[in-house]
Order: structure tokens, then sequence, then C-alpha cells
């Protein structure tokens, strides 16, 4: 079972940037050490067989052929670039 301490829901909270005040920390150490309980006891569960579902209701998404297309709007988008050349926008040269 993994346990945080305060240390460590000091740095996860500086490293989401969220502003935690230190009384707050034993809270939150322990809210995230049943977070990562949750994910262990989840991780022990056998899912050989099961099919991956996208939602709680079987439903089918909708699909599209994958079929690579420019759009044919070359001219259209480029209107309104700056700087156009040879039919890709022109930037100015950031390296040497």
């Amino acid at each position: 079972m993994s346990t945080i301490d305060i240390e460590t829901a000091r740095r996860v909270a500086k490293l989401a940037r969220i502003r935690v005040a230190d009384d707050s920390l034993p809270q939150l150490a322990q809210e995230l050490s049943g977070i990562l309980t949750f994910m262990e006891q989840l991780g022990e569960v056998d899912v050989t067989g099961v099919e991956p579902m996208t939602s709680v209701t079987p439903m089918r998404l909708k699909r599209r052929p994958d079929a690579v297309t420019d759009g044919d709007i070359q001219n259209k988008i480029l209107s309104n670039a700056p700087d156009a050349r040879e039919g890709f926008f022109a930037v100015p040269k950031v390296v040497e």
C-alpha cells in the first residue's frame, strides 16, 4: 500500500500549481494516499477477455473514412497570412 507523506503532497501541489495551506497538507496527503490505494486495487482486477468500453450503455462510435485530404483550400488559408511565398507561410528567420 502506497502512502503519501506531507512533503510529497506539498511537492505534488506545487507541480500542479495548486496553492495548499500548510494546515491542509495532511488532508491532501491522506486523499492522495486513498487514490493510490484505489488504483492498486484496480490493478488487482483480472480483466482478461474483457473488451474495452466507451460507455456503460452499448453504443457504436461514429466513424468516418480515414482518408487523407488537403481540403483544397490552400489559397483561402494563405490569404490570411501576412507573407506567403510559393504556397507556404513565410516567416522571419530565427536561427542562423
